[in-house]
């Protein structure tokens, strides 16, 4: 007899990569050869970043996705269980897993290039859930087909479910109707609602989820929860590299929710999760725990 785990805070589904990160003086232009100044390789991907992000911050999470039989495999798999992650709903498919090569800049910000090669998504029905009675679901939108009716259970079981939305494609699609925060970025925001103002697309978004947050980097978030809406100004950190910091927010984001936490201070959590994200190299390696958050809350 199969037993749900039962103290499983926050389950995320989706993308799982392999990162290999470069730091480069300046963006190399139309046929230049340029040196990197440092080099980083591990785990990446939005619902695996915030997967270990939970865990960091002191909950239970679990990752659902893939991972190819090859060795970037088997290391991502390693550093998810050395993170404290269960690893149960991962699936290890002979398709490689997808690899990303990320140019940082001086100034933290990075350039992404993603390599998913022939490797589509998980089936529908290719992962058991039926042991699995998660506090919170995050999805990501990389798994079109075993997300949707993941998040219908989710609603029928009064399961708070949370979009990672960061760009505009079938998953994500799919999903933002049937989520309860929509936690988007400002590219799928603009995208998907042609405003130009974040106001603006806040509040296209607030009707099609109950709750929709918009990260907007350095210049913080705006969010609207039903006729409350409200603004949140980004705090003031020396940026290093900006990968992850997205994926970690949300994680942090997932985790308050289990956690009660009221919606303002959830806000103010989750983006100090991510700030502190940017002061290493490489997403993996710069994910907070919950002391540093704490430590840094309170220094304010």
């Amino acid at each position: 007899m199969i037993l749900p785990h039962p103290a499983l805070d926050v389950l995320c589904v989706g993308h799982a990569s392999y990162d290999l990160i470069l730091t480069v003086d300046h963006h190399p232009g139309e046929d230049e050869k340029c040196s990197a100044s440092h080099f980083a390789a591990c785990g990446g991907g939005p619902a695996a970043n915030a997967a270990v992000t939970v865990a960091r911050l002191g909950g239970k999470a679990a990752f659902a996705g893939q991972l190819g039989r090859d060795p970037e495999g088997d290391a991502h798999a390693r550093e998810l269980e050395g993170e404290g992650v269960l690893t149960d709903w991962i699936v290890r498919r002979p398709h490689p897993t997808p690899l990303s090569v990320i140019l940082v800049k001086p100034d933290g910000k990075r350039t992404v290039v993603n390599h998913q090669a022939q490797t589509p998504p998980l089936p529908a029905g290719a992962v058991d859930f039926s042991c699995c009675r998660p506090k919170a679901i995050l999805f990501d939108g990389h798994e079109p087909l075993i997300s949707p009716p993941l998040a219908r259970w989710a609603r029928e079981q009064g399961i708070p479910t949370i979009l990672d939305a960061g760009s505009v494609r079938e998953g994500t699609l799919e999903l933002a109707p049937r989520v309860d925060y929509l936690a988007a970025s400002w590219k799928f925001a603009r995208d998907l609602t042609g405003e130009e103002a974040p106001d603006d697309a806040v509040a296209v978004l607030s009707r099609i989820a109950p709750c929709a947050v918009i990260t907007l980097g350095e210049e913080g978030l705006v969010w609207q929860r039903g006729t409350e809406r409200g603004r949140l100004p980004a705090f003031s950190i020396e940026a290093t590299d900006t990968t992850g910091a997205g994926d970690v927010f949300h994680g942090a984001f997932a985790l308050g929710i289990t956690r009660g936490q009221d919606f303002r201070s959830l806000l103010t959590y989750a983006s100090a999760a991510g700030a502190l994200c940017c002061r290493r190299l490489g997403a993996r390696p710069s994910i907070p725990t919950g002391d540093e958050v704490a430590a840094f809350l309170k220094n304010l």
